[in-house]
């Protein structure tokens, strides 16, 4: 498998996912970890309804944005490796020994039939990968409702998404601590509703982690690397 790894490199070398600079290992440029906007201990967590708690390790802004753009929707899809590494290192920092269990929130089957793909999958079995385990499916999404990033009111997100999550019939939750993956959060409507979902179910907690945040209207734009996350 080494061998095959080294192969692949050779003939599609890793990029890194903001500047899609060629690098000889999986991950952020050097460049670009000085100039993007990481998040901080006290900005890097979403809390809201329902005991929602969220941890990313960058905000939703310029190369972040666009990089998730092209996963989501341009088939990027190599792009969830090194998000996805991301994704660990700020759950392992964030959430240490707070859960058992990893998941993500599933796309509707229209969107995964357009797609080929679930990005958050994708970045569930990359974080996955850094802890030599699997992530489970325990969520799915039981309908093709309109695009969250199309509404821009926090009260039409939540209703957009109510009741459209279901845990699958063989799913095992009950008792489970459980990490929810996603790629971005923004309102934390759809995260929200997941966690809603998973806790009826008999999940004893579930905590989550994104890619990204939406940054806060109150937080100054910036340059947050000099406290932030670092991939190193």
């Amino acid at each position: 498998m080494k061998a095959l790894g080294a192969v692949l490199d050779l003939l599609f070398p890793p990029k890194c996912p903001f500047c899609r600079r060629v690098l000889d290992h999986t991950g952020v440029c050097g460049a670009c970890e000085k100039v993007l906007p990481w998040t901080e201990e006290e900005t890097g967590l979403h809390k809201g309804a329902g005991g929602l708690i969220c941890a990313a390790p960058l905000f939703y802004e310029g190369p972040v944005r666009q990089s998730l753009l092209r996963l989501k929707f341009h088939g990027e899809s190599h792009l969830a490796g090194p998000l996805g590494t991301l994704i660990a290192r700020c759950a392992a920092e964030r959430f240490s020994g707070e859960f058992d269990t990893v998941t993500w929130v599933p796309v509707g089957p229209k969107r995964l039939r357009e797609r080929g793909y679930d990005q958050a999958r994708l970045l569930a079995e990359a974080a996955c990968r850094a802890w030599e385990v699997s992530p489970e499916r325990l969520l799915e999404k039981i309908g093709d409702n309109p695009a969250q990033s199309g509404l821009a009111d926090s009260d039409a997100r939540r209703a957009n998404v109510l009741g459209m999550y279901a845990v699958p019939f063989a799913a095992q939750t009950e008792g489970r601590r459980i990490l929810l993956v996603d790629d971005i959060c923004t309102t934390g409507a759809t995260l929200t509703e997941c966690v809603r979902t998973l806790k009826e179910a008999g999940a004893a907690s579930v905590v989550c982690v994104t890619a990204a945040l939406g940054r806060p209207e109150k937080e100054p734009s910036g340059n947050q690397a000099k406290k932030g996350w670092k991939f190193s």
